[in-house]
């Protein structure tokens, strides 16, 4: 969009005011703006600027106790309940490593961040919201009933940004990458493929071979992976649920990572969406936007890391699943024969 055709935060707010009932994300795509314009049109009504960056941000969320972190792609909408803490720094890559929250932070996409304050009904709504150059959300951090509302004044008057002006200019989208393969490398790839140790190796080994995730799935073949149907998704979370076993599921932006290491208890179809409804994990998928589905095997020096990885029509990766290797809580057997028993997708010709 350009410039002069962006709505003034006025406009913005006229345009929230009559579709009260759309989420952010939907309204902002309605409006033909990015979230972070729809926020930033109410700053000094609710909404305040402040620090973006993690190693300001993260400290702060410590002290508001109990909170529901929430990361999101597209079509998929991934929320823990915890606590921040143990944040580990770093210039390109950071992290959160609790029980319940665990984040893989990628800081140079933490471009725009907002503290954001609505009272209804049920009282005060708070949140931390961060986004990227573009706009889109990257994480955001909501306050619940048991979260320390005291420690939010403090905080927020920490975090306040001196430039409180309503209005957010913003990047160009950049568009997903879709899959790139080199064929005539192929061999390469499952030469080099099959003497990973650590699935880290993998992106670096694509990068190397000028591929990237989906397009190496693509040409790799058997016994690395295996093309699954996109019903392969629904079945694998019902198998999860049935089976009680635990699990780790991914679901990441440019700018962050968040990670479920447990169980799955609670599946409630809605429409499209299917949803894992859990005290503490919520997990909002559209299994509709699911177009591409692979299972998945990597080495490494604790044995064969499977996975099912679910990509959109785009080639954007919507969601990993790993099974839970943990001593004493190894649910990698169980998950291998679950992955085993995914139906295949179907051969298309050439």
């Amino acid at each position: 969009m350009a410039d002069q055709d962006v709505p003034t935060p006025e406009q913005i707010r006229a345009a929230a005011a009559d579709h009260p009932n759309l989420r952010a994300r939907d309204l902002a795509d309605k409006i033909g703006i990015s979230e972070a314009q729809l926020v930033a049109a109410r700053i000094g009504q609710g909404v305040s600027r402040i620090a973006a960056h993690p190693d300001v941000l993260m400290p702060a969320a410590e002290r508001l106790g109990e909170v529901m972190a929430l990361t999101r792609v597209d079509a998929c909408v991934h929320e823990k309940v915890g606590r921040y803490s143990n944040y580990h720094p770093g210039p390109h890559a950071a992290m959160v490593l609790t029980e319940e929250i665990d984040l893989r932070i990628f800081p140079s996409h933490w471009v725009h961040a907002y503290a954001v304050e609505t009272h209804g009904e049920q009282g005060a709504r708070r949140s931390l919201q961060v986004f990227d150059a573009a706009g889109d959300a990257v994480h955001k951090i909501h306050l619940r009933e048991a979260s320390d509302h005291d420690a939010w004044h403090v905080v927020l008057a920490d975090l306040r940004s001196e430039d409180q002006t309503e209005g957010q200019q913003v990047a160009p989208r950049k568009p997903v990458e879709t899959a790139k393969s080199v064929p005539e490398k192929a061999e390469i790839l499952r030469r080099e493929w099959a003497r990973l140790t650590d699935t880290h190796q993998f992106l670096r080994l694509c990068s190397k071979l000028k591929m990237n995730r989906l397009g190496a799935y693509r040409i790799a073949g058997a016994p690395f992976v295996r093309h699954l149907d996109p019903g392969a998704v629904n079945a694998m979370l019902e198998a999860v649920q049935a089976a009680g076993i635990e699990v780790m599921v991914f679901v990441g932006n440019r700018g962050c990572i968040q990670i479920h290491n447990g169980p799955i208890h609670t599946l409630r179809p809605m429409g499209p969406w299917q949803n894992v409804m859990d005290p503490g994990f919520n997990l909002h998928l559209r299994l509709d936007k699911v177009a591409e589905v692979w299972a998945v095997e990597k080495p490494t020096q604790r044995g064969p890391a499977v996975s099912v990885e679910a990509f959109d029509a785009d080639g954007g990766l919507i969601f990993q699943a790993f099974g839970v290797g943990k001593e004493g809580r190894d649910s990698r057997p169980a998950w291998g024969r679950i992955v085993e028993g995914l139906p295949a997708a179907e051969e298309v010709a050439a």
